[in-house]
């Protein structure tokens, strides 16, 4: 599976009241809550990003409470993926449910704001095209790109024959 899209840079430590305000926890609605995204740190964001588009941020993203509306916010405003040196445990996992790729990479400083990204989840390689550079980290697991593929956890298990 292959994401390319273009770069929105984010620092370190950004939570989930940062992706997502508490205010809008009433709605599981994934455009709703993507309407509304990054909106307390980057007021322009959800009118700046485009389908396909990737985050790349500094370490621990996704920290605080344990809200699946966080990366459902991130998915609904068209996001395609998030790179980062390292994620908070339980927006890992709460990705994973709903299908948002999630890259580890240890030195995000070389990707700048609007950079244009071209993610191979297979092989882990990230290729820089705007300043025709490739990093690598870990390939995203097979079973993890079908769950991405199928939608998330719920639309895997639907859509899934039992044996």
């Amino acid at each position: 599976m292959v994401i390319r899209g273009k770069t929105h840079k984010f620092g370190s430590d950004v939570n989930t009241d940062d992706i997502i305000a508490a205010k809008y926890l009433v709605s599981t609605n994934a455009r709703e809550l993507g309407s509304h995204c990054m909106e307390t740190i980057k007021p322009d964001f959800v009118r700046q990003v485009k389908p396909g588009d990737i985050i790349v941020a500094g370490k621990n993203f996704g920290c605080g409470s344990s809200r699946e509306h966080a990366p459902l916010a991130i998915k609904g405003c068209g996001v395609a993926a998030v790179i980062a040196p390292s994620f908070a445990a339980i927006f890992y996992r709460n990705a994973i449910n709903i299908g948002l790729p999630f890259l580890e990479l240890a030195d995000t400083s070389k990707i700048e704001e609007g950079d244009e990204l071209e993610i191979n989840l297979a092989t882990g390689t990230i290729k820089n095209l705007t300043k025709n550079e490739t990093y690598k980290t870990q390939a995203f697991p097979e079973f993890l790109q079908e769950l991405v593929e199928k939608g998330g956890l719920m639309n895997y298990i639907k859509n899934t024959k039992t044996k």
